[in-house]
Parts: structure tokens; sequence; C-alpha cells
């Protein structure tokens, strides 16, 4: 009798979903390991030796950098470089607040000023150490390894995890989410890059995406401080992108992306690793992330080069490396912060200090308006509300050291409404979070309205 007539009907279906689940199930796997295989490994706590920072907290702090290597495809960029040592233009440290709750990605230049310790090399030589270099020179010394141990050394904050991207991942991560939306303040024709893009709003993807982040010559100063402004930009403009679009939940798009971007990858990061940070991050709203660049300033030596500044860098160091947590703003509960709208305005005379106070005022509820300049300079800073408005005037006061309360008269387009004035003698924020700096970018920016004085 034929086997398939001696099963029962029921038995047969039983027989013929166990067999499809068996091949789904090897599908699965062979998908997951096509793509586990596809990602270059490398694990770097087995060369950094002996004096790591302490883990501190549930905090993820995970190197993020970009690899100018010509070898394999990326010889298009320029053959005649294929026997250059690679370098990191672009170093990002992005710290992770557990459960989504910030998001701060931190750039540093690649002409900052550092000590770089003797690194172990890969086939286990050692490096020289120095005394001071520049930063990007640590990964042509001793690999990804070495420019973690550098960064950790001088940050004192521990390194997780990290990610290297070449310039061929770049352009296939552009193509993958579909472009990404820039805006210009001006034309720009950089011949060196190819770069020819008008003033205003474009969806950069590709080389061209490439050439807007690497191009130097074709913006205002060409200084690679501006340059980093502009990836910081391209950065937040890509995450809100992703998030808004629903990149997670599309599989045909979320697989396009990890087919295409994680053979151009190089991390101690196994895949299923990846996923679990980006599981972790869930409530993280396009708010809480943010761009900046470490406090630093003219190496005094040379010009051409950076170093940090302080005592500045060392407290925002210090804030990240502690994971704080921001505070909320004092409000009454009659008036929270969402219901106060605030104008900034600055007459300080040091250029970007109402932005920073926007961002941080933000970040703690509040509504607050694009900050203006004031033509006449002002040496206080006040807190500028009509009398019935003096509760939300005296929470914000308490928020910015120095600041006056000032009783003004109401009108009916005033009401709920405070103005803050910045002052020269405006000498920051009081804060127990992660410090707002000057210049930085957010995911939720108005892209042309946060556009960058190129």
């Amino acid at each position: 009798m034929n086997v398939l007539r001696a099963m029962s009907r029921p038995r047969l279906l039983a027989v013929v979903a166990a067999a499809l689940a068996v091949v789904m199930s090897l599908s699965a796997y062979g998908y997951y390991w096509k793509l586990e295989s596809s990602i270059h490994h490398l694990d770097p706590d087995r060369l950094i030796e002996g004096g790591r920072p302490a883990k501190l907290n549930g905090a993820q702090n995970i190197l993020m950098m970009g690899s100018d290597s010509r070898q394999g495809a990326n010889a298009q960029f320029g053959r005649g470089l294929r026997n250059k040592a690679p370098a990191s233009d672009t170093m990002i440290l992005l710290h992770l607040s557990p459960g989504g709750g910030q998001a701060v990605g931190i750039s540093f230049a690649r002409d900052l000023m550092v000590p770089i310790p003797s690194c172990k090399r890969e086939d286990g030589t050692r490096t020289q150490p120095s005394s001071l270099a520049m930063l990007n020179e640590a990964i042509g010394r001793g690999g990804p390894a070495c420019t973690i141990s550098t960064l950790e050394k001088l940050t004192r904050i521990k390194i997780d995890h990290f990610v290297q991207v070449d310039f061929v991942g770049f352009e296939k991560i552009t193509k993958a989410v579909g472009g990404v939306p820039v805006c210009l303040p001006y034309d720009v024709n950089d011949p060196r890059s190819g770069l020819r893009l008008a003033k205003g709003p474009h969806n950069v993807q590709g080389k061209e995406a490439l050439a807007y982040v690497r191009a130097r010559h074709g913006f205002r100063d060409g200084s690679d401080t501006q340059r980093i402004k502009r990836q910081q930009r391209f950065l937040a403009s890509l995450a809100k992108k992703g998030m808004n679009a629903g990149l997670l939940a599309d599989p045909g798009r979320l697989n396009a992306l990890l087919t295409s971007s994680l053979s151009s990858l190089t991390s101690d990061l196994r895949l299923t690793g990846m996923l679990k940070i980006a599981q972790s991050m869930r409530g993280l709203t396009t708010g809480k992330i943010r761009f900046v660049t470490v406090p630093d300033e003219l190496y005094p030596p040379n010009h051409n080069r950076m170093q940090l500044a302080q005592p500045a860098a060392s407290r925002f160091l210090d804030a990240v490396r502690d994971d704080r947590k921001i505070e909320a703003a004092p409000a009454t509960p009659a008036s929270p912060p969402a219901r106060t709208k605030v104008r900034i305005f600055n007459a300080s005379g040091v250029e970007g200090q109402a932005a920073t106070v926007a961002s941080f005022l933000k970040d703690r509820g509040y509504t607050v308006g694009k900050p203006g300049n004031l033509t006449r300079p002002s040496a206080t800073t006040e807190i500028r509300a009509a009398a019935s408005d003096a509760a939300q005037a005296k929470a914000l006061a308490a928020l910015i050291p120095g600041a006056k309360v000032r009783t003004v008269s109401s009108s009916p387009s005033s009401k709920g409404r405070v103005d803050v004035v910045l002052g020269s003698g405006f000498t920051g924020l009081k804060s127990a979070g992660i410090p707002n700096l000057t210049g930085e970018a957010r995911a939720d920016d108005d892209l042309c309205e946060s556009s960058e004085a190129a």
C-alpha cells in the first residue's frame, strides 16, 4: 500500500508542517549565518593590555570609526593610496544610556594632539609610544584596538564595542535607507570631490553622500572642524530618517540594509549583539539623540592641530563616563514646562550661546522658539516675564546661574511667554546631565534652520 495512503490526513498534515518548519528554520539559520559571516570580526580585548577604565554603569559606549583604507573595492577612491597606512578621519564615541534614555554621539577631531600608548598589533609586534601625536594616527599604528586604547586613556571612559565602516560600506548604507536629507545654506561646487549641490534641501546617497561628508574645499573655510559639524548633522538626519521611516519594521528594507552593509563592517560585535543593542534602545526618540564635539581648541605650537579645551573637556567627559541623568526642570504643577513658551536672545557677544540654551531647555520639556540675537549687548542675564508668569520665570532662573528675574508689562500676546536674555556675564548652565555644547546637532532639528554655517 502506498505509504501516503496509509497515513491519515491529519497525520500527513502534521508531517508536512514539521518538514516545513525544519526547512524554514534551516533557511533562517542559513540567512543568519550568511549575515554573520559577512562581518569582519576583530576582538580588541585580546590586544589591549592592562589599565583599562572600570565599567561604572549599564550605559554602552561604542566607538564608530570611518576607515580611509583603499584596499579591495575601496581602491576606486584613490588607487595611488593603496599602500598608505590607514587613518580614521571620523571618530565618534556613541554613548547609549540604558533603556533608551539618551544617545550622544561625541566627535573627536582627527588632528587632536594626544598621547598614543604602545599598542599590540595583530601579528604580536608592538608599536612605540608617542608622548604627543595626531589621534587619527593610532589606527595606522596598531589598528582599531590602538585607537580604542588611546581614547580610553584620554577620556577614562570604558569603550564596550567598536564598529568601523569603509567608503564602500558608507555608500551602501545611504542607498539602503533611500538617501539622507541634507540642507545647504549656499551653492557648493567642489571639483576635488565632484560635489555639486545648489542651495537648499537635497536627498543624498551613494557617492554623492560620501562626497558630502568628506568634502572640505567646497565649504566656506574648509576646516576639519566644519566638516565634523556637517558629519554630525548628516548622522542626526540619518537617525531621524531611519526612525521615522520605520526601517526596523520593514523586513524588505531592513534586509537590504543588512545584506548590503555588513560585509563592509569591521567590529567586535556579533549580529546578535548588534540586534540586542538596537532592541535595548527601543524607547529612544529623535529628541533624545544629539551629536557634539568634545570641547577642543587650537594647539598653540601648531594652529593646524587641536587640543582638549580644559577644564570644559574634563567636565564633559566626566558626565559621559558617569552617565548622569538629565534632571527635570523645576515647575509648578499648574504650569508644566511644555506650557511655557520661551524666547531666547543672545546679548552676550559669544556666538552660539542662545542655541546651546535652547537645546538645554528643549531637553527639559520647554516650548522654545528659534533663538535670536540682540544688537545691543547686555552685561546681565535676565529672565523677563509678566507678573502673571512669575512662577515660570523663577523656574527658568533656577536653571540658569546668575539670571535675574525682571517683571515686564503684559499683553494678550505675551501671556504664558518668558524671554531669556543672555548677557556677557553668562557662564554656563546648571545641569546634572551630560552638558549641552555649542553647535551640537540633534535628530529632531529642522534641517534648513540648523544648516551649518559652512
